[in-house]
């Protein structure tokens, strides 16, 4: 079974794309995290969204704290963005996401690996 995203959310997840691949352009590969995290943070809030970083998630397990996870990017509150730079996403990658999708209650995560000769992205859904 397919799931969508409502249209508002998927017309969101467009315009995040959209200002990580103008990112990649700019910037080409060979940099750290850290820098593309900055750039895509410049960028969303240029595109006027609103756009926080290490943003805290608590992990709760049976009534307790047991650990805080920081989104690399939250996007309006509704979108974690999650960067990477490697020779490719891989599964670890994905299940990472899904976790922080777990912890913060937000209803999609974007995934996106500056790593390779191209930018690569995968839409990942609790």
């Amino acid at each position: 079974m397919r799931v969508t995203l409502d249209r508002d959310l998927d017309a969101l997840t467009e315009r995040i794309i959209g200002a990580a691949f103008e990112v990649f352009n700019t910037l080409g590969q060979g940099f750290v995290e850290a820098v593309y995290k900055k750039a895509l943070l410049c960028e969303l809030r240029e595109r006027g969204l609103d756009a926080e970083h290490e943003v805290p998630f608590q992990i709760g397990y049976k009534g307790s704290n047991v650990g805080t996870y920081f989104a690399d990017i939250v996007v309006a509150r509704r979108v974690t963005v999650e960067l990477k730079v490697a020779d490719a996403l891989a599964q670890p990658h994905k299940r990472q996401v899904i976790n922080y999708l777990r912890a913060s209650g937000l209803p999609v995560g974007l995934l996106f690996n500056f790593g390779g000769s191209s930018l690569t992205f995968s839409r990942v859904l609790p």
